[in-house]
């Protein structure tokens, strides 16, 4: 039997989204995707789900955020109506964890959620009275929760056992390349040093949100006078970068060439550079030191040298592998020592290491697809079991 999956998404427009509806269908799920739209829905053209619109909502604008999700709490009965009974709940993020419960009582209050967050807002790990209501709606809002889905250990070793309230077994989905389609017999990365006279390229591709890397990256390529080029792509945050292309207009050296598809064009865009970096200071000393980004896989799994600050999560991740430039400081300063003594020997040193990395390290493939949906399936049974003999879901996992 199908599982159906019904999928309360925070952003249509986020990437991150469309894959993981495409892993669920890979997996062999049904997908009905119930989210919110802040820019292009990226789902709007995908085939073999069915979609439904809750609202708009802004980057970066709490209060206008909980007021569509509280809009669309009072319309859930409309906007859902006519879709089949869901076996299992994905909830992406608080504000559709706030949705879930109502959703769930729609279908008979026996549809099991799982929890879904890949990103720790700083507002939840505030102490002060901002944070504790927070972590208490948090709480109140995924009682009936019975998995939590999470990309980082870090996310769970400082906010989700030391301050959630939330008691939930954990299943770790790191932020992988999805490949579906692998060659029987994948050709490694080809080393591209630059042609003689030609600079060092750094690729930032993803999410563009991080202020503090921009000048970072801008100040350093300036001072690298030519020698080293920053290629940025992706989504550019509009409330972090309101003016981003007169930014970009005014920094040397710094080109932006838009947004991508991902997966299907990674493998072009990261073959275009050497580096890639894999810092953020977004939250700075919270999220960002805990996160392990897609950039982090997609540019290890392409040959693109992961550039990350040691004391991070990500650079502990890498340092245990022996991988990527790891910095002890992310200024200009430091890139510029690290740049004026690059060679193409140096380089080769450190794309050879990354190169020979068993690739599914950094792939998401069928099989990870079918065990999401296996897992997904076991909890409808067991909430339909418990149902049937009238007993308590635990909240554990066993073994």
């Amino acid at each position: 039997m199908t599982l159906n999956v019904l999928y309360l998404a925070h952003d249509l427009s986020d990437p991150a989204i469309r894959r993981r509806v495409i892993m669920l269908k890979a997996g062999g799920a049904e997908v009905t995707v119930a989210g919110f739209l802040r820019d292009e829905n990226r789902l709007a053209n995908e085939p073999g789900i069915r979609l439904v619109v809750l609202g708009e909502t802004a980057d970066g604008r709490l209060g206008q955020r909980m007021a569509a999700v509280l809009k669309a709490r009072f319309s859930l009965s409309r906007l859902l109506a006519g879709i089949d009974r869901p076996d299992v709940i994905l909830a992406r993020n608080l504000e559709t964890l706030a949705l879930s419960g109502a959703a769930s009582s729609l279908f008979g209050a026996t549809v099991p959620v799982v929890y879904e967050c890949l990103d720790i807002h700083r507002l939840l790990l505030d102490r002060g009275a901002k944070g504790m209501a927070l972590r208490a709606a948090e709480g109140a809002f995924g009682r009936s929760a019975r998995l939590l889905i999470t990309s980082s250990p870090a996310f769970v070793d400082h906010y989700f056992k030391p301050l959630s309230r939330l008691d939930l077994p954990v299943m770790l989905l790191e932020n992988k390349v999805l490949e579906l389609l692998a060659p029987a017999n994948p050709e490694p990365p080809q080393m591209r040093p630059p042609a003689p006279g030609a600079p060092w390229r750094i690729g930032w591709f993803g999410a563009i949100r991080c202020q503090k890397s921009f000048a970072i990256l801008s100040r350093f390529a300036q001072q690298m006078k030519g020698n080293v080029e920053i290629v940025i792509r992706g989504r550019v945050s509009p409330k972090e970068f309101p003016d981003f292309e007169a930014m970009v207009a005014a920094a040397p050296h710094v080109s932006f060439h838009g947004t991508y598809r991902n997966p299907e064009e990674l493998a072009a865009i990261y073959n275009e550079v050497q580096f890639v970096w894999a810092i953020d200071f977004f939250e700075e000393g919270l999220n960002s030191e805990w996160l392990l980004p897609n950039r982090l896989y997609e540019g290890a799994l392409h040959g693109a040298v992961p550039i990350a600050l040691s004391s991070t999560e990500t650079g502990r991740f890498l340092a245990r592998r022996g991988l990527g430039l790891l910095l002890q400081k992310a200024d200009t300063d430091t890139l510029e020592r690290q740049f004026m003594d690059m060679t193409v020997e140096t380089y080769r040193a450190l794309f050879e290491t990354l190169a020979a990395t068993d690739r599914n390290q950094w792939i998401t493939g069928p099989a990870d697809c079918e065990a999401l949906v296996r897992q997904l399936a076991f909890l409808s049974s067991k909430a339909a079991s418990a149902v049937s003999i009238g007993m308590p879901l635990p909240l554990r996992s066993e073994g």
